[in-house]
Order: structure tokens, then C-alpha cells, then sequence
């Protein structure tokens, strides 16, 4: 159905741009939508995940083309954001890293590369493996999750076409029906905007699970430049209820992470900040409550 023409859009050359615009606009909110029919199904991914990941697992993300460039974005945004480890992340990417700025002939084709990436990245149980393909039969795609899968890892298929093999070799197959696109054919549009916001609807809650957002802020961020210290001094000042200098103090004794240092500004050292902190498996809300108890 992606590569379907829709006789909606035949005259679409012919139209001026402000028509135009707007029904590749109507077209991305429609793409949105069609994630809601899949939100049982996301849901059950994301715990599924989480023991894993618990456990020291890696996020894994496979692709041809339009689908591992988004999730590569999705991916390298998590280590600022939530302070998730580069070395906790990696790709199997069809065509190596040079596919991701460029066109690779015939990679998303190549399936013993797949089986060599997954291989070599020596992935196994501990590991979460999102497969992403709008079409769901890209053949590198498919033999990368048929792979992990068969090395013990939690596999996850996500595609736009009711289906297609890329769902029924995953542990968890994740259906968005985008349809046709505007451009026949142009998944980096529908396709690839519900493809984006399931990523961030996965990463996002499962780091949530992990403890690395409190009361909706990002406690685990890394504040490497002034906005983002500017930011954690107020994260500091809301959570603990303190003043400004004191949150910078706080923030200067806990080495700039903002869990630590709303445990300093609430009354304990470093020490007793970082023993709270581990005794709660990293999570702030029970340390908060330890420390007050």
C-alpha cells in the first residue's frame, strides 16, 4: 500500500503550492493518526524491553535507507538526553555508515551483510533489536531480525503494510497503516513520519521506565553547555525546592548531575547521595523518599 499511487494526488504537479502544501500536511497528520491502532501493540514492546535493558542490554536499530537514518537520530539523541550510553547503542545499518548521507546500490538487498552486522556486534539475549522498514520486506532488514532473534535477542518489526514479513519474523510486529503516500512511493514522508514518532514514543517511555525522567523533566541530561546548566540549576531549584545559589552548589558538589545534586540540596553529601542513588537502582523518586524517611 506504501508504493500505491492514490488517484487523489494525480494533478498534484498542477497544483499551486499553497494546495499542494496543504495536502502533504493533511497527509503527515493522517500518517500520525495511524499510529493510535498500534499503541497495544507498542505498549507490550516497551515492556518487553525493559527487563533487558535492566539487565545491561543494548538498543539495537536495523535499516535500509529512510527508516535507519531516522532511527540513527532517535538513537544518538538518547546519550545527551537521558545520559543512555553511546556503547549501549548501535546500528545495523544496510550499506554501512556511508548509506546514511548517501545512496548505497543494492545494499537493502544484501542479506548476508545483515548476518554479518548482527555477527560481529555480537548481539544476544540481553539486546532489543528494532527493525524498521516501511515496506516490511526489505530483504536486509528481515535477515538482520531473523538473526538476532535467532541469537536470543528480543526482536521488534515495524512496517506500514498489513502483512508483511518484516511483522511475522519479529518477536513484536508494529503495523502502522500510513497508506499511500502523496509522492507514490516517497516513504520518507507518511512512512517515515509515523516511523519517527514510534521511535520517540519507544525510546521515550522506555527511558521514563528507567528512571532517567522525574516529574517530567530529563534528570539524567547532560548539562555540557550553559543553557542546558542553566537548565539543571532550575530542575534543582523545582525538585528540591531551594534557591538558585543554593542548586548551584548543590549541582558543583554532585560533578553537574542533577539526581545527586537534588539529594545534596535536600541535606545529604555526596557520598549519601550516590548510596541513595544506587540503592534505588537510579531512580530519583524512591531516593527522595529514602532520604526523607
Amino acid at each position: 500500500m506504501t508504493e500505491h499511487a492514490d488517484p487523489r494526488y494525480r494533478a498534484l504537479d498542477s497544483w499551486d503550492s499553497e494546495t499542494a502544501l496543504r495536502a502533504i500536511w493533511e497527509s503527515q497528520i493522517a500518517a500520525v493518526a495511524s499510529i493510535g491502532a498500534a499503541l497495544p501493540v507498542i505498549a507490550g514492546t516497551v515492556e518487553a524491553a525493559l527487563p533487558r535493558l535492566r539487565a545491561g542490554g543494548r538498543l539495537v536499530y536495523a535499516g535500509a535507507g529512510t527508516s535507519i537514518r531516522i532511527a540513527v537520530q532517535d538513537g544518538t539523541e538518547l546519550g545527551p538526553t537521558f545520559n543512555w550510553p553511546e556503547t549501549r547503542t548501535h546500528y545495523l545499518i544496510a550499506g554501512g555508515p556511508a548509506a546514511l548521507s548517501r545512496g548505497i546500490e543494492g545494499a537493502e538487498d544484501d542479506t548476508d551483510a545483515a548476518r554479518a552486522q548482527v555477527a560481529q556486534a555480537e548481539i544476544g539475549a540481553l539486546d532489543v533489536v528494532l527493525g524498521l522498514a516501511a515496506s516490511g520486506r526489505t530483504p536486509f532488514t528481515i535477515a538482520a531480525v531473523q538473526a538476532a532473534r535467532q541469537a536470543g535477542a528480543l526482536t521488534v518489526g515495524m512496517s506500514c503494510n498489513r502483512g508483511a514479513r518484516l511483522l511475522e519474523v519479529a518477536d513484536h510486529g508494529i503495523l502502522i497503516e500510513t497508506g499511500a503516500e502523496v509522492v507514490a512511493g516517497s516513504t520518507r514522508m507518511k512512512a517515515g513520519t509515523a516511523q519517527k514518532v514510534v521511535l520517540n514514543m519507544i525510546s521515550t517511555q522506555i527511558m521514563v521506565r528507567l528512571g532517567h525522567v522525574h516529574d517530567g523533566l530529563m534528570v539524567d541530561m547532560r548539562p555540557q553547555n550553559q543553557k542546558l546548566r542553566a537548565r539543571a540549576c532550575e530542575m534543582v531549584m523545582r525538585i528540591a525546592d531551594v534557591t538558585a545559589a543554593q542548586a548551584q552548589a548543590a549541582l558543583e558538589a554532585g560533578d553537574w548531575r542533577v539526581k545527586p545534586a537534588v539529594l545534596i540540596a535536600m541535606g545529604a553529601n555526596a557520598e549519601e547521595a550516590g548510596a541513595l542513588l544506587d540503592q534505588s537502582g537510579g531512580v530519583l523518586r524512591p531516593a527522595i523518599a529514602a532520604l526523607r524517611s
